[in-house]
């Protein structure tokens, strides 16, 4: 949950999920430490996969937004999480911390990528039926102005375009909590028919529409 970092790492058998540990230290071993410490912890995504089986793509995620499904690796790792679902529409919210910097003491283009790649891709995964997936072709990236830790939420709104039965679209903004834009994007997704997984074989596998 965003701003909830527990101290220690618990054990599967403790919270069926994985955690780590990463520590950020002075390039210059004769400065004063500066240790960061953050733990992150996610659940078996095979398992969040499975108990997706059968549901649409609205479905699933209005499921990982109410904590019924467990949210991709992902978002935990980042520090965001989805915060509104509806059809053709998906906001995601982040919050920013010295560990998303650059060198140059902003949040990194690479993680603002990431946030609106997730936002526009679950915006057209809204749209989406029982048994179909889908998976960015092409992501576009406009960044507006710089992102530091003096912005500490930014909200990232993903609204679908169009849809074909093989291509969709959609377009997402990136703003903090006083509506200043910060970077902006838009994608096309390749929508392909999704084999269920099998979680004793292993991952689940894909096969494009049309093959």
């Amino acid at each position: 949950m965003i701003g909830n970092f527990e101290q220690g790492c618990g054990t599967v058998e403790q919270v069926a999920s994985v955690s780590c540990v990463t520590e950020l230290r002075s390039a210059q071993t004769s400065a004063p430490s500066t240790a960061r410490h953050r733990v992150v912890e996610w659940a078996d995504p095979a398992l969040s996969a499975a108990a997706a089986t059968g549901r649409t793509g609205l479905d699933s995620l209005r499921a990982i937004a109410n904590g019924e499904l467990s949210a991709p690796s992902v978002a935990g790792l980042l520090g965001m999480q989805i915060t509104e679902v509806e059809s053709g529409r998906v906001v995601f919210v982040l919050e920013t911390g010295e560990h998303l910097d650059n060198p140059i003491g902003s949040v990194h283009g690479g993680i603002i990528s990431t946030v609106l790649d997730s936002a526009v891709g679950c915006a057209v995964h809204t749209m989406l039926g029982v048994g179909q997936g889908c998976t960015t072709l092409e992501l576009k990236v406009n960044f507006d102005r710089a992102l530091t830790v003096a912005v500490p939420f930014v909200r990232a709104e993903g609204r679908h375009l169009t849809a074909g039965r093989r291509v969709a679209t959609a377009v997402a903004r990136l703003v903090g909590t006083d509506g200043t834009l910060y970077a902006h994007a838009s994608t096309t997704c390749l929508v392909f028919d999704v084999v269920a997984p099998d979680l004793a074989a292993g991952p689940a596998t894909s096969t494009p529409a049309g093959d």
